[in-house]
């Protein structure tokens, strides 16, 4: 890989840290040549730490880890990308990321649909909403939309309207993120179960 240390006087590029699993970005540090080199040997990501002027791998007290999954370089050969799988908080200060977010799953917009699902469920101002009058019929009747779209589908699957099909799959899966929410879950848990099938 062809890194461009020597476009900054400093011989440091900026090294970007993102989990590889949730694709957070976790925090910011710098690399040179020695720093590159320690983390592709030992797997675990070294800084050059400019206030302490040495080598510093993130972990080394605290024990938590920044395990090397990849690193890329940017078009300009001077930014890096580094994917890793985070041991623990990654930022002093004890939070997840630098930026104090927690270092959760976010599935875009599906994450969004999720909040506005709750946001309806929950809601206290009188507005009956398609999502409101469902869960208060009850779980079985969410349930039951579940199989109706989920035949639906099927059906579909099986003719050339793509258009049909993708309708139909949307509707699926908007009344499962509902079913989800009923029986007290969300994408996140479904995730974990995926997670832990994976060989």
């Amino acid at each position: 890989m062809k890194i461009d240390f020597d476009k900054n006087n400093d011989g440091l590029v900026p090294a970007i840290i993102q989990d590889a699993t949730t694709k957070n970005v976790l925090m910011l540090g710098y690399l040179n040549q020695e720093a590159y080199d320690k983390t592709v040997e030992t797997k675990k990501v070294t800084f050059y730490s400019r206030s302490k002027n040495r080598l510093w791998t993130k972990g080394e007290e605290s024990g938590n880890f920044l395990n090397l999954v990849s690193i890329k370089n940017d078009c300009d050969h001077d930014t890096l990308l580094i994917s890793v799988s985070p041991v623990g908080p990654t930022c002093h200060t004890g939070t997840d990321t630098c930026w104090s977010e927690t270092n959760d799953s976010n599935f875009g917009f599906l994450s969004k649909l999720e909040k506005t699902i709750e946001e309806r469920r929950t809601s206290s101002d009188g507005s009956k909403s398609y999502v409101a009058s469902l869960f208060e019929k009850g779980i079985n009747k969410i349930a039951q939309k579940v199989g109706e779209e989920a035949v639906e589908v099927v059906i579909e699957a099986k003719d050339n309207d793509d258009n049909l099909f993708l309708n139909e799959s949307a509707d699926l899966l908007f009344h499962y993120l509902m079913l989800l929410q009923a029986k007290g879950f969300t994408l996140k848990d479904v995730e974990e179960v995926l997670k832990g099938r994976e060989k």
